[in-house]
């Protein structure tokens, strides 16, 4: 579904990627793992067209995205939900979630997809009139997931969404995500520090060193490497 080939990318005179490439397969949920500053976040962007790559390609569906605007990459079907929410504090968890719909004319589709959201988060209906700024991390987390779905993506980025959350909070947001992709058959590429759990839910990772690609595998294997195990699993 997405080829992302030999990609560099950079912030000014820093070159931030250094020849990324990494595949994800339809239906499937691979992770990108790393320290702070190792380009995951990056890579992200380059992807969803915050950011255009110096170099390289990325294939989204067979068609080439690497200088497309945007919002001309959600309306192929991509959703990014970024690191720390970025929601519109000032607006109700409801118009947050309509907001994420943007774009979108078939008005009884996105009646549905609402209904959905609300069945994967109950929370956010019984709180849809609230202020989405006075919700909790964990709310606050699930909005943010919620309105990236109201975009029906069938690829669904996600940027740390564990971010500052409770351990509990944590494993509800990650049962759900796979449910998401179970359910949905929505493809899932995820940055997540929390390794342990990035790889309980992901058939395939990458670990990404100072803008490159170190090691990429199968989820089983990379828990079983000795340098993963040490760096970022914590045994």
């Amino acid at each position: 579904m997405l080829r992302v080939t030999d990609i560099s990318a950079a912030y000014g005179p820093i070159l931030a990627l250094h020849g990324v490439s990494l595949e994800v397969s339809e239906g499937s949920i691979v992770t990108l793992l790393g320290a702070n500053g190792a380009g995951k976040t990056t890579t992200l962007r380059a992807i969803s067209g915050l950011l255009h790559p110096t170099s390289g390609t990325i294939e989204f569906e067979g068609r080439r995205i690497d200088r497309s605007a945007p919002e001309s990459i959600v309306s192929l079907g991509i959703s990014h939900v970024p690191e720390n929410r970025q929601l519109f504090a000032e607006l109700t968890v409801l118009e947050n979630l309509r907001l994420g719909a943007w774009g979108r004319r078939d008005r009884n589709g996105i009646k549905d997809d609402m209904e959905q959201v609300f069945q994967y988060f109950p929370i956010l209906h019984e709180r849809q009139k609230q202020v989405a700024g006075t919700l909790s991390g964990g709310e606050q987390q699930m909005l943010a997931i919620g309105r990236g779905l109201m975009a029906r993506p069938r690829l669904l980025i996600l940027d740390e969404p564990s971010l500052g959350l409770a351990p509990l909070v944590t494993r509800e947001i990650f049962q759900i995500i796979k449910s998401i992709n179970d359910g949905q058959k929505v493809t899932i590429l995820l940055v997540e520090q929390n390794a342990n759990l990035a790889l309980e839910i992901a058939q395939h990772g990458y670990v990404l060193e100072t803008g490159r690609v170190a090691l990429a595998d199968t989820s089983a294997n990379l828990q079983r490497s000795e340098s993963v195990r040490r760096s970022y699993l914590g045994y």
